[in-house]
This record gives C-alpha cells, structure tokens and sequence, in this order.
C-alpha cells in the first residue's frame, strides 16, 4: 500500500463516520499573521475550534493538509524529519450530545477506537500490527489532571504495560501562547526488524530517542483555552483534533525504518542518485568511513529531495523568493540545494516528477512554472555569489595573494544577505570555502546577525503596512479610478496568464497605477495586448460596482481573491465588478466602470524572482 492509498483510505474511513471532507488549505494562511505557514491540520479550523460553525454545516471533518515547518530543519536528512508534509487529520467540533448537520461531535472514547481502528483494521484501514503499537497520555499538571479517562479508554485496546504517562512537554499541545489546547494521547510504532515487545517506560523513552518507534498519530483533547501563554479556563464546547503524518504512515506501512524511502521521496532521490553517479563516477561509491562516502551522499541527497519538494509546494501556494519572511524561508531552502551538484541541470526532472506524484490530490502543482522560478533564483544566486566573493576579498584580501586574519561580524554577513540576498548559511559557507581558517567570526556574531535582521524585519513591516493598505496614496477621484481599475486589471491578468497569477502589492498615485503580481517570465507584446482588451472590454461593458459584508468563509466559497497576507476579520467586504470580478478589498471604488477611461499598460517589468510589475494609466 503505497501514499495514495493510505490518503485515500483515511479520508474514506472518516466519511464513513460522518465527517465531510474538506480540501486543504494554503500553505499561506489566509486570516493568521502570527505564522508564515500553516503548521498543522488545525491551524486553518481555528474559528471552528473556538466556536464558529464550519461552512460544511457538520461537527466532524477530515482532510489532508498541506503543512510546512522549518524549525528541525538542522534535522532534515535524519530517519523522520521533514521541512513539508502532510497531515492526516479529523475534527469533532463541540458537544458530544448535540445533534447537528453530517455528525454530532465526539470526544475521547470514539476519537481513541477511531484512531485505533484505522492503524489496524485490515478492511477499512491499514492492517498494522497492533503488537508493535505503543501510547503515551497525560500524567496531569497544574494546568489539568491526570487522563485517567484515556488511560482507561486504550486499556480495551493495548496491553496496560504498553501505556505510558508523560509529562505535558510531549503529551500537552497548544498552536502557541493564544488559542485552544488540551492533553493528547500519542501513538508510536515499532520499526525495527525484530520487534521490540513489552517495555519499561526507560526503554521505551531510548527507543524513542534512537527512532526505533516512530509517532504515527496524536489526539487532542481540546477542552481548554491559553491566553498570552497561560492556561485561563476550559473552553465553551470540547474539540477532537486527530493529526496523523502522511510520511510517517507511509513509511511503516511499506515497511520502511526512514521517510526518504517510501514512494513518498524515492523516484526524487534516485532522479538525484542517477544523476550524481553519472558526474562523479566511482568517487560517488567511496566507503562508508570516507568524508565523502556514501553517508555523506545519503543525507545530501535527501535534504536535497526534501527541500525541493517543499519548495515546489511553497511555489505552488503564490510563494516567491525574497529576503523577508516567506520568501525568505523559500530562498533559503532552494539556495541550500545549490552548489557543487550542478543540479540546476536536472532539477526540472524532479519537478515533473512531483508533479506526476501529487497533481490528482493538489492540481495546483506546475512543473513548469516551479522550474522557472527555481533557475532565476539560481543565476541571482550565481550573480550574488560571485558579487559577494568579490566583496569579500575586497574587504579582507590585501595584495600578495595573502589572506590576513581579520574579524567578520554578524553586520557584515547580514550586509551580504541585505545587498545581495546570500543567507547567512550561504555567507559563512562562502568565507569557509575562500579564506579556509584565516577569518575569524566575531564572539557576538549571532547577536549581531539577529540584532541586524530584527531591524530589517521591523521596516520590512511598516513598508508592508503601506503596500497593503490599498496600494492607495490618497483618496482622490482619480486615484480610486485607479483603485478600481486593479481589480479588473488582477482579474485579467488571471485570465491571460493563469491562476497562479495573485496581486503581491500596489501603488496608486493620481497619475498612474502600479500592480506587482506572481509570475515567473516576461509578458509577450500578445499576452499584454490581450489584458488591455480585455480590461478595456469590461470598461466598455459599463458594469456596476457593489460590496456586500458576509462572512470571510462564505467570501473564501464564493471563489473570492484577495491580499491573503493581511489579516481579515470574520466578516469581510467583498466588491463585485459584475460578473467579472470578485475580491476581498477595504478601499473606495466608483460606482460603475463607465466612469474609468481607456486603459493602457505602459510598462511590464521585473520586480524579483517570480514577480512582475505592471505601469498603467487611464486615458
């Protein structure tokens, strides 16, 4: 049973049981600043969670979610860590005993059978065997007592000595300082060839530290509610929140004792070995206490195959390469499988190949388009490198061919990453590589580094606060005309050129409007002269223009786009130019497109890696 199947037959187990499946959000939450990217199935149902009634009308739910996170990335290459995957995942909003649309809710004794059932039941679920399952619940705090109830609930399943009780840094989940959170029952499997059988809680902690278990599934039991990082009571309704990693399943249903191996990254990592044997020959096969050996290999090649795979989906989801937030997280992640592996040859390969992998489930994945992006962010990082090692020597080389010691300071480094967009990581490679041991970092160089982008971060944020406010510079007649006319302008564009087209920003004077969109080559004189037309055919058409305030996920089912890094509220306003254009927007509009004038593109340029701007005026 491979990936497919085992998304497939989660989501069919749950339907069974009156969940309604819901599609995966964005990697980019649409209505949480808090975050760059969604980390978890729930992230997306917080409202829901807190008492919102969900579109679906039902109290239970299941999908499959898009998630990244990047804080292990320092583990990615190891047997179970990865920087994007998917979770498995189903919810039970509220009471119990309160009969509403597909399905009442459910608390601990359904959520721990289901969860049960599904690893084990070879009809419906994925046949596990349940001697190697392992459970953890909560050993009780000053925040909540002791889950005697869950202990007791798995002691129908699991033999008593195969339950341990933790304390609440592994068996307590929260999203963070704000929000609703509770204890979790964990379940871990054995990987190993053997078999584990019965052990203490000692040796089942050192099986856990040496991934011979590995955490297949966690419940959450949310009866309570944190505010600014303490626990202040129990929430108004109980929630079930199931998450279930798509890679890990994987890898012990195909019996597998690392993720890298599942179907889920296999053709990516043979596209990369076939390609790496071809270049280095009988240097790719050197033994395994080698430098380079093929321990050295593995773990390259798989945090290669990890970070473009992320990549693709950041892409995917309107991501674009830059050197604040986001963007900054991407760069990062594409520029660490740059380097000696020239693979910016053969890296359209894995993207066709991702494709092929997950096109039916996620429709918005293009190869093409995802390349694009990845080889112009590969010649800026060829043009920055080699600017950045000629700075370098600039600065510490002195004549000679003599590198003199010197100091680099976390300014320094984070003046490279500023100018030229070179990480950090990539900067001190780069010193390393040149300078061998001659340089020395300063003793304070990460309080310097961290001290510098805290700064950026902060301007970074009040130049967003401006872009997005609008993109209005004042409230002018003229300036709303333009106003007005972007959304025509974003609703072309989408039509010329695709839906991966979103608006990254704008900038609206009395004179001209200026519209930055994600798009990753130039527009043809064609393609320009179409959005023109089309623009102007809408104008011509005299469509009125109205907003209505509705709920933001009514708005999200109506189809409705929009600037989905601001933060909305849970009613949003929504302006409709006919039956032509429908966004989130807050800003004055005319009242009908007659009053608009003969549009015209003036210019079409590049603003970064996978970013246009369009100049335009109204004549």
């Amino acid at each position: 049973m491979q990936s497919e199947e085992i998304r497939n037959r989660f989501l069919k187990f749950f339907e069974n049981r009156g969940h309604a499946i819901i599609p995966s959000a964005s990697l980019v939450p649409e209505n949480d600043p808090s975050v760059l990217f969604n980390t978890a199935g729930m992230q997306p149902l917080a409202p829901y969670l807190l008492g919102e009634t969900h579109p679906s009308g039902s109290r239970r739910l299941v999908n499959s979610q898009k998630c990244v996170r990047t804080v292990d990335i320092d583990d990615i290459g190891d047997n179970t860590h990865a920087t994007f995957f998917e979770m498995l995942g189903n919810w039970s909003l509220g009471d119990p005993n309160a009969p509403n649309g597909v399905g009442a809710g459910y608390f601990k004794e359904d959520a721990i059978k289901w969860s049960y059932e599904f690893l084990t039941s070879k009809e419906e679920g994925l046949g596990l065997d349940p001697n190697r399952l392992y459970v953890t619940v909560f050993e009780g705090d000053e925040n909540a007592p002791r889950d005697e109830e869950a202990f007791e609930i798995w002691k129908k399943y699991i033999p008593e000595n195969r339950i341990y009780f933790m304390s609440a840094k592994s068996n307590w989940w929260s999203p963070g300082d704000n929000g609703p959170c509770g204890p979790d029952t964990e379940m871990f499997y054995d990987v190993t060839e053997k078999g584990l059988g019965d052990m203490t809680k000692e040796q089942y902690l050192a099986a856990d530290s040496s991934q011979d278990i590995v955490e297949i599934w966690n419940d959450v039991f949310m009866e309570y509610e944190k505010k600014d990082g303490k626990v202040t009571g129990k929430l108004k309704q109980k929630n079930v929140d199931t998450g279930s990693g798509l890679e890990r399943v994987a890898m012990v249903v195909e019996g597998k004792n690392n993720i890298y191996e599942t179907d889920l990254f296999l053709p990516i990592i043979s596209i990369i070995d076939d390609e790496r044997k071809e270049r280095l020959g009988s240097l790719y096969d050197l033994p395994e206490s080698s430098v380079y050996g093929q321990k050295h290999w593995t773990k390259r090649n798989r945090i290669i195959a990890d970070h473009l795979r992320t990549s693709a989906f950041m892409i995917s989801d309107g991501v674009t390469p830059s050197n604040k937030d986001r963007g900054y997280v991407l760069r990062r992640l594409l520029r660490r499988t740059m380097g000696e592996e020239e693979i910016e040859i053969f890296v359209n390969k894995i993207f066709i190949e991702i494709e092929k992998k997950y096109r039916k489930f996620y429709s918005n994945i293009n190869s093409s388009f995802i390349n694009e992006i990845y080889q112009a962010e590969f010649k800026r990082f060829q043009v920055n490198a080699k600017r950045g090692f000629t700075e370098i020597f600039k600065k510490y080389v002195e004549g000679g061919g003599s590198i003199p010691r010197g100091t680099i300071t976390g300014k320094d480094a984070f003046y490279f990453f500023s100018t030229f967009g070179i990480t950090k990581e990539s900067f001190l490679d780069t010193v390393e590589d040149a300078g061998k041991n001659a340089w020395l970092l300063s003793d304070n160089f990460e309080t310097e580094y961290s001290n510098e982008f805290k700064i950026h971060q902060k301007l970074s944020r009040k130049g967003v606060e401006q872009k997005f406010k609008g993109g209005l510079a004042d409230t002018g007649e003229q300036s709303i005309k333009y106003h007005t006319t972007t959304h025509l302008l974003h609703k072309a564009l989408r039509e010329v050129l695709g839906n991966h087209v979103f608006q990254k920003g704008s900038n609206i004077t009395s004179e001209r409007l200026r519209f930055d969109f994600s798009h990753g080559e130039k527009m043809t004189d064609g393609e320009k002269k179409r959005v023109e037309d089309m623009v102007n055919e809408k104008i011509s058409e005299t469509l009125p223009v109205f907003y209505e305030d509705i709920s933001l996920a009514e708005a999200k089912k109506k189809g409705a786009i929009g600037l989905f890094e601001e933060k909305y509220g849970n009613t949003v306003r929504l302006y409709r130019i006919g039956d032509f254009s429908l966004e989130f927007c807050g800003g004055p509009h005319v009242k009908n497109t007659s009053e608009l004038g003969h549009f015209k593109i003036t210019k079409e340029e590049a603003v970064s890696a996978g970013v246009r701007r369009i100049k335009a005026t109204l004549e």
